[in-house]
């Protein structure tokens, strides 16, 4: 996955996206991935967030989450 081609993408598209790793999480609980997910392209129904143990996983989710939502979200899986 491209992270980068990904982050500049979900931006032109109005989603604001936050990417975060928690060392402390790496070993309370074994999630230590979060993304969250804002903005004018996510419409009415709020934001989104993800949490896992591997940052693949992590944005697999919040994809899913995004896809599952209105709007033209097909290209995402040119890139993921």
């Amino acid at each position: 996955m491209n992270i980068e081609q990904l982050m500049e993408k979900l931006g032109r598209s109005g989603v604001t996206v936050i990417l975060k790793v928690d060392d402390e999480r790496m070993t309370e609980s074994g999630e230590p991935w979060t993304v969250v997910m804002s903005g004018r392209g996510l419409g009415e129904q709020g934001f989104i967030r993800a949490e896992s143990s591997s940052l693949d996983d992590c944005l697999e989710q919040a994809l899913d989450r995004l896809r599952a939502r209105p709007g033209d979200w097909e290209w995402l899986a040119e890139i993921s």
